[in-house]
């Protein structure tokens, strides 16, 4: 859900290509900046990232979502899902070469990076309007599509905040009533639902995008920003240092974390953990496939804001990012016409609410909430987390290297905690030096 990647510039994102509910066939006029060519069937790419519990899952997910394009337009779409540990190297090798698919699905805190690259279609209000205007998307989500000031060039298929997903009976099981609203709570709540093979929460260790958005969320709590008026980075700033601290204590001190989780890094083993039973808490983004095919309903388990900190102390009441997948046109894809057909129909209102029903996240247009499905205390409960208490990741070219670096040292950090190492705040502090040199340096 899911958002990540790694490179030298990390970009991310979860790809997703469709095609549009246009009807007709593909004889545009370069609306999206191809040539004009004769009638003829159109054949489209489409990258899709992995949202759904498998590859196979979102094949199964999205097939029927491009039959039914390619019925309304004759436009077929050839479908493949990229495995987020592929997606990004998959991303920047395309950006170089030219050889990428008409249209992918990128992670939205990466979108300012990708921007950069000038290698995709930039989604002017002209080109806006034949999708239906950029009033029809909720606006922390077309926030996050590239920088400020800018043509945005992706647009929001998937939205998606972070919440703390809870096991009822497991809660139960321990007394516990309700779940946490404070830090403090997390961990006692924590304390009382470790016990033989259960752990509290569940955490992917090793997974580089993970860990960056947890350092951004935890930071925003203790009033850090990543990087100062300038645009220098400051990721090693004393507020930073403690915001990390905090979150990797959860395992080396409080110990409601399992060791093992250090080597989770594909995005699936933390839910796993989750939805089998062996972690009572998680703090995630859409895991509504994974329970499904778990059997789990909504009297199994429950979503709540991460614990916001006492204002007294400062910090941002930030609990979530403005997390999400964006969709995007290559500009090298000779079948622009096509591709722009096919961004209409995954933003279209019955495309978004099919398939965000099926995956449990968010729709980014507003005529698509009128369905029964997005009505629901769970979808409430992410609606009110994103419209009033996430933020965006900074949406600077060098977003994705922040993530990069800083996800990869707590990759490190993480490992070290389930060694035994002492996490202090010298020890996280050099290693966020390291990254904030490495990205004066260049990266």
């Amino acid at each position: 859900m899911q958002i990540r990647k790694l490179g030298i510039i990390a970009i991310a994102g979860a790809l997703t290509l469709s095609a549009a509910a246009c009807g007709g066939d593909d004889t545009g006029s370069g609306a999206a900046g191809g040539s004009t060519e004769a009638a003829a069937p159109k054949t489209l790419t489409y990258w899709a990232s992995n949202q759904g519990t498998s590859l196979d899952n979102d094949k199964q997910v999205l097939q029927p979502e491009l039959d039914k394009f390619e019925k309304q337009t004759g436009i077929k779409v050839n479908l493949e899902v990229v495995p987020w540990a592929d997606l990004l190297n998959r991303i920047l090798a395309a950006t170089t070469s030219g050889q990428g698919p008409d249209v992918l699905n990128i992670g939205n805190t990466w979108s300012a990076s990708l921007q950069a690259t000038g290698a995709f279609v930039p989604w002017d209000d002209a080109l806006l309007a034949k999708v239906g205007g950029k009033e029809r998307f909720l606006g922390p989500s077309l926030a996050a599509t590239g920088a400020a000031g800018q043509p945005p060039t992706a647009l929001p298929i998937y939205g998606m905040t972070y919440g703390l997903f809870y096991n009822k009976k497991l809660f139960s099981e321990a007394g516990i009533a309700e779940p946490p609203k404070t830090w403090d709570e997390l961990i006692a709540d924590g304390k009382k639902l470790t016990k033989g093979d259960k752990w509290g929460l569940a955490v992917e260790g090793a997974s580089v995008s993970e860990n960056a958005h947890h350092a951004f969320i935890f930071g925003q709590q203790h009033g850090s920003d990543l990087f100062d008026a300038t645009g220098k980075p400051q990721f090693d700033s004393p507020k930073q240092v403690a915001a990390i601290k905090q979150y990797l204590d959860l395992m080396a001190v409080h110990k409601i974390v399992n060791p093992s989780n250090a080597e989770y890094s594909n995005g699936t083993e933390a839910v796993q953990d989750f939805t089998s039973g062996k972690a009572a808490m998680l703090m995630w983004q859409s895991i509504a496939s994974q329970t499904k095919a778990a059997g789990m309903t909504d009297e199994d388990y429950g979503l709540a804001p991460i614990p916001l900190p006492d204002p007294a102390q400062g910090g941002k009441q930030v609990n979530g990012m403005v997390a999400g997948i964006n969709l995007a046109i290559f500009k090298s894809s000779k079948n622009q016409d096509a591709a722009l057909q096919f961004v209409k129909f995954m933003t279209s209102k019955e495309t978004q609410q099919t398939l965000n029903k099926t995956y449990g996240s968010l729709p980014t247009v507003t005529d698509a909430y009128d369905d029964p499905a997005f009505q629901t205390p769970m979808i409430k409960t992410f609606q009110e987390i994103l419209g009033t208490t996430a933020a965006p990741l900074p949406q600077v070219a060098e977003e994705s290297q922040f993530e990069t670096l800083v996800g990869t040292a707590m990759n490190k950090m993480f490992a070290d905690a389930a060694s035994g190492t002492p996490i202090t705040d010298e020890y996280v502090k050099s290693k966020l030096t390291d990254a904030n040199e490495q990205m004066q340096a260049g990266g």
